[in-house]
């Protein structure tokens, strides 16, 4: 199996790159985001195989089974210590990983948040956390992860790395955009390979910091600069198994469709659904549920593309869904336009940069994001999470956070008989508690472990939005 970035054209077949070439480093040198060359398909034999390994052998030998098809340059034994060592009841709390929860009518959560900080990251992380620390020792090299995050990554990502042998990680984060628990979740870390720097400005303003040093190919060589965000394909990757891990549990036999509902910000997570139905798992639909920072919604209604700036970037109470710029988007484009680099380049690479906006409305290919690809979309707002998180705890016995309450939100818009709907859980309550306060007017429960974390004394650096900045605070942490 071999990766190529978004922005390649079909004759540059010398950019190829092996699996653990591209783990370490994130983003391709020409901007672009790395895609395996095909999707491996999954026929209706091998799809029963793994329904039995799921049931009889769970999750981590169901993760070695769809790893091992985009993964071939670690030896299979090794791969699969890495699945075990990653997918355990003692990090995920639960034999099953990713347990189903029935709510009512065809309308179930996976729970992806029993990891070790409380949100869906985890799932990816701790493999990603792991695969580094392999390949690394295998090398004799060191890394230096630049990551950006508007809650959940950075705690998840700093988790899976403290410790961890020739790694550093600096998570740049939007100043007093996170709840307190999340930012207490980060910055009380005090491992020395650990860096948090909170940027004045908003997620966008990171994510952009992060992609101006990858993009300085010097600088990113000399400092063995790599990526933890889901512009990591590996992270993407990780992903694609809870998708198959929900549909069993969700369904009875491989004849039967089921729906995904996804909270969607950077567009990671859904993308790796789509990875997932390109593979051949039978999902029905995959449909996007965003907050009112609503560009994919804006996208999958209109065919319009249109990032906005901070200043029009919403602060929410679902704040890991406060992007607007939504990098993994760039992935299902340029499937949706026949893996046609050239052109995917011209939007994500000029068209962006130039005014801001693309508009594939009036393009064939858009039809195809819902006939095809099975996306539809819908939005939800502060008054409709107060409203669902409120209704789903008083009628039907079950605390979500806001991030999950917006795609059930979503989902019942979307729900159709015999068609299971699956929404995929974003985090525990107690990372968003001010939130369900308002809603409920109780705490939500917190997992001993974290008792007083917000008390707990910190260490961060706070930046200006300036990628320079960035660069010369890495160079002196690195001497």
């Amino acid at each position: 199996m071999k990766y190529l970035s978004t922005r390649a054209a079909a004759s540059e077949t010398a950019e190829r790159k092996r699996f653990c070439e591209i783990l370490l480093e994130g983003l391709a040198p020409d901007g672009g985001l790395y895609l395996p060359e095909h999707y491996p398909q999954v026929n209706e034999t091998q799809l029963a195989t793994w329904r039995s390994v799921y049931r009889e052998q769970g999750y981590a030998a169901l993760a070695f089974e769809v790893l091992s098809l985009y993964i071939d340059d670690i030896p299979a034994a090794d791969l699969k210590a890495i699945c075990d060592k990653t997918y355990t009841q003692a990090v995920f709390g639960t034999p099953e990983i990713v347990p189903l929860r029935h709510l009512e009518n065809g309308l179930w959560i996976e729970a992806l948040s029993n990891g070790p900080t409380l949100a869906f990251k985890d799932m990816a992380m701790q493999l990603l956390g792991n695969l580094f620390e392999y390949e690394l020792g295998r090398r004799g090299e060191e890394l230096n992860i630049l990551g950006a995050t508007s809650g959940d990554t950075g705690s998840a990502a700093e988790y899976a790395m403290r410790g961890k042998k020739g790694v550093r990680v600096f998570m740049t984060s939007p100043f007093g955009r996170m709840s307190p628990f999340q930012q207490a979740q980060m910055f009380s870390l005090m491992d020395e390979n650990i860096h948090n720097i909170a940027v004045e400005g908003v997620f966008d303003d990171c994510q952009d910091m992060v992609k101006a040093v990858s993009n300085d190919l010097d600088f990113k060589r000399k400092y063995k600069i790599g990526t933890v965000n889901s512009i990591n394909w590996a992270r993407l990757m990780a992903q694609v198994v809870y998708y198959f891990a929900g549909y069993f549990q969700a369904s009875t036999s491989n004849s039967e469709k089921v729906s995904f509902t996804v909270p969607s910000g950077n567009f990671g997570n859904v993308c790796a659904g789509h990875v997932a139905r390109m593979m051949g798992l039978p999902i029905d639909k995959l449909v996007v549920a965003t907050n009112e920072n609503d560009v994919l919604d804006e996208f999958f209604r209109t065919g319009v593309y249109r990032v906005r700036g901070s200043a029009d970037t919403h602060e929410t109470s679902s704040p890991s869904m406060d992007i607007s710029k939504a990098s993994n988007f760039e992935r299902f484009v340029f499937d949706l336009l026949g893996r046609d680099g050239t052109r995917t380049k011209a939007l994500f690479g000029d068209a962006l940069s130039r005014e801001g906006r693309f508009d594939l409305g009036s393009d064939p290919a858009f039809a195809q994001a819902s006939q095809r690809y099975g996306f539809v979309s819908g939005k939800s707002t502060h008054a409709n999470r107060l409203a669902t998180i409120k209704d789903t705890f008083e009628r039907l016995g079950s605390m979500i956070d806001t991030h999950t309450a917006d795609a059930v939100k979503v989902a019942r818009e979307h729900l159709q008989a015999g068609v299971p709907m699956v929404v995929l859980e974003t985090a525990l309550p107690i990372k968003f508690a001010a939130t369900i306060v308002e809603a409920l007017g109780c705490e939500p429960d917190r997992p001993a472990k974290f008792e007083g974390i917000e008390a707990l004394p910190k260490r961060v650096t706070r930046m200006a939005a300036d990628a320079q900045a960035v660069k010369t605070y890495i160079a002196q942490h690195c001497a």
